[in-house]
C-alpha cells in the first residue's frame, strides 16, 4: 500500500492507510476470537487468507502506480548510523521497551496473562476477556505492520509475500524464549533472546552452506520438541 500510494497521495497517507488496514485486520481477528470464540489459530489463518487475497487484488490494480519502497523506509530499514548502529533500532528499542513494560507493569498486562492462563477464572474475577483480546489483536496487527515497513526497507522489496518465510521462525523464536503456546506464560524479552539465538544459528547454517530447507526443518523441529517437552512437564494437552 505504501509503495502504491507513494506517487499519488504521498508517504504519510500511504503509511496511514497501511496502518488502518492492519488495524482493521486485527480488529476482525480479535472480534472473532474474543466475541465469537473462534479458535485463535483458525481465526488468524482465515483472516490472513482474506488479507492476502485483498492485498493481491490491490497489487494487481495498482501495479502501474507503484514506485517501489520509499527512500525513508529504505534508510530506516537498511542504513546504519555511523556505519555501525542500524537506524531500525530507533524504532525497535522504544517499541520493545513499551511492550515489556506494558506486560509487566500495567493492569492490562496482568489481565492478558490471567486470560491466557485460565480464561474461566479470569472471567469470574471480573476481567472482560473479549475486550482484552480485541486490544491484543489490534496491537499485534499494528506491530506487524511496523515490522513490515522495516522489512521492506531492509530488502528494498514491496511484496505481499515478503514475510512468508519468516512466519515459522517467528513462532520458533517465541517458543525458544519461553512463551507457552498454551497461553499465560512467557514474555517479550525472552522472545528477543530467542530471535537472537535463531539469527545466529541461521547465519551459522548459511556459513556452513546448508540450504533454506535445512533451516526450515530446524525451526519446525524446535517448535515441536519444545512444545512436547512443555506439555509433558506441565501435564497440559
Amino acid at each position: 500500500m505504501v509503495a502504491s500510494l507513494l506517487s499519488g497521495p504521498g508517504l504519510g497517507v500511504g503509511l496511514a492507510v497501511a496502518l488502518a488496514a492492519a488495524t482493521l485486520a486485527g480488529l476482525l481477528t480479535g472480534i472473532g476470537v474474543g466475541i465469537f470464540r473462534v479458535h485463535p489459530l483458525i481465526m488468524s489463518l482465515g483472516v490472513s487468507f482474506v488479507v492476502l487475497g485483498l492485498a493481491n487484488a490491490w497489487q494487481i490494480l495498482t501495479v502501474q502506480s507503484s514506485t517501489g519502497v520509499p527512500p525513508e523506509l529504505r534508510m530506516i530499514g537498511a542504513e546504519r548510523f555511523g556505519g555501525l548502529i542500524p537506524y531500525s533500532l530507533l524504532v525497535f528499542v522504544p517499541l520493545a521497551a513499551l511492550i515489556v513494560l506494558s506486560l509487566r507493569r500495567t493492569g492490562y498486562g496482568r489481565m492478558l496473562y490471567a486470560i491466557g492462563d485460565n480464561p474461566v477464572a479470569a472471567r469470574l474475577s471480573g476481567a472482560r476477556g473479549w475486550q482484552v483480546l480485541i486490544v491484543l489483536y489490534v496491537v499485534s496487527a499494528l506491530m506487524a505492520s511496523v515490522a513490515g515497513f522495516l522489512l521492506s526497507g531492509l530488502t528494498n522489496v514491496a511484496s505481499v509475500t515478503l514475510a512468508d518465510s519468516l512466519v515459522l521462525p517467528s513462532v520458533a523464536a517465541a517458543v525458544i524464549g519461553g512463551t507457552s503456546i498454551f497461553g499465560g506464560r512467557g514474555g517479550y524479552s525472552g522472545t528477543i533472546v530467542g530471535a537472537l539465538i535463531l539469527t545466529v544459528t541461521s547465519a551459522l547454517l548459511t556459513a556452513l552452506g546448508y540450504p533454506e530447507a535445512v533451516r526450515q526443518i530446524m525451526f519446525g523441529a524446535i517448535i515441536v520438541v519444545v512444545a512436547a517437552a512443555y506439555s509433558r512437564v506441565t501435564g497440559e494437552t
